[in-house]
């Protein structure tokens, strides 16, 4: 027997791509609408979030307009190609990777960190707090309490992994989605769950760190591709 290719495509690039293929054969017409998000995700057996993923990705392709409130719609055919998908890794792998190697890394600095290191977590809570009350973009203050926290453990390589991940953040998909979603209004939640954070990590329970790390994120991960029952587009 032969060997196969192994797909190695992110799972919502090839929902995105089996879409794309039915819409360039002409199955979808142009200024049709595709089928509800909930029809795709039971059609294609997969998450609506991965559908939503899907979507977007679409649209960076150039195949679908996405209309909030009330769907995707199928944009005329260009003479040339459009481009297969490829825009950088999901949300949902994103968050998900940050909550099993976050929360180990949280639990692990519960277990060692100094009280240095715990002041250092606090400094970067209460520098979020002074930028999101002046109006200044607060993120690059969540990134260093995150960043702290591996730091905490001794470990070089855990930060760089954190930092990585926090980058991939960026990816286009993450982006808009996150853009559409108003994550950035996510503030009292986000305070809440680094509160919690940093509590279980000065008083050294691992535990505690790591079950607060995986619901900050958890939460986060809802915020941006939550499945609420309802469309999003």
């Amino acid at each position: 027997m032969p060997f196969q290719p192994i797909d190695s495509r992110r799972l919502y690039e090839q929902v995105a791509d089996q879409i794309g293929d039915l819409i360039r054969a002409g199955e979808f017409a142009a200024g049709g609408r595709l089928p509800a998000e909930r029809d795709l995700a039971k059609t294609l057996g997969v998450s609506r979030p991965v559908v939503r993923e899907a979507l977007v990705a679409l649209e960076i392709a150039g195949l679908v307009e996405v209309r909030t409130g009330s769907g995707a719609f199928v944009l005329e055919r260009r003479i040339e190609p459009p481009p297969r998908v490829n825009a950088g890794d999901g949300p949902t792998d994103i968050l998900t990777a940050r909550m099993l190697i976050e929360g180990e890394i949280a639990a692990l600095a519960a277990e060692i960190a100094s009280r240095d290191d715990v002041a250092r977590l606090a400094a970067f809570i209460d520098q979020m707090t002074a930028d999101h009350d002046a109006g200044r973009p607060w993120s690059a203050a969540d990134l260093g309490f995150h960043v702290a926290i591996a730091s905490a453990t001794g470990n070089a390589a855990l930060a760089t992994v954190v930092e990585r991940l926090w980058q991939e953040q960026h990816a286009p998909v993450f982006s808009i989605l996150s853009q559409r979603t108003h994550l950035e209004a996510n503030w009292a939640e986000t305070l809440r769950g680094h509160q919690a954070i940093l509590a279980a990590i000065g008083a050294g329970k691992a535990e505690d760190a790591r079950e607060a790390m995986r619901a900050h994120l958890r939460q986060v991960l809802g915020v941006v591709v939550g499945d609420n029952g309802g469309e999003r587009y």
